[in-house]
């Protein structure tokens, strides 16, 4: 058998593996508690969502005319992909690729330029498969007051 203590100790990356088992639970059925590799970064995803008790997706977003808004996605620990849509003068929607539950998604948007930036955009709607988005003054990229661009943060508990 190895003598893992004599392994040299290093700083690990996001793909690095370690090795674990697989244990059997009622959703994943497996069998005889085989041995798999775990990324760095799958486990440290998980210790957030355990700790923390929620996933985060979090991203900056800007907008001009009528195209859908330009993001910068800064963090995302949500396991969900987030499609991003111009539905309406001034109006935006987030819709993950699956379904959440919407008593445990807790949205929060905010501008981003002058001091009363907060409150020229606020959300509009959330169901268990979209979240809107609405700029006060209804205009289309200008956010009104100087803002220039927004920032979304959805957090989803369990």
């Amino acid at each position: 058998m190895a003598n893992t203590a004599s392994y040299p100790i290093i700083a690990p990356k996001a793909g690095d593996l370690l090795v674990g088992t697989q244990t059997y639970t009622v959703e994943d059925k497996v069998v005889d508690n085989p041995t798999r590799n775990f990324t760095v970064a799958s486990v440290a995803s998980l210790a957030n969502s355990i700790n923390l008790g929620y996933t985060c997706y979090a991203a900056w977003f800007s907008q001009t005319g009528t195209s859908v808004p330009v993001v910068t996605e800064l963090q995302n620990t949500t396991g969900k992909t987030f499609t991003w849509g111009y539905t309406d003068v001034g109006r935006y929607s987030v819709v993950p690729n699956t379904a959440w539950v919407a008593n445990k998604v807790l949205p929060t948007v905010s501008g981003f330029g002058t001091a009363a930036a907060s409150q020229i955009l606020n959300p509009t709607s959330l169901s268990n498969t979209a979240f809107g988005i609405k700029q006060i003054n209804s205009t289309n990229g200008a956010y009104a007051n100087g803002v220039s661009r927004g920032f979304l943060e959805i957090r989803i508990y369990s």
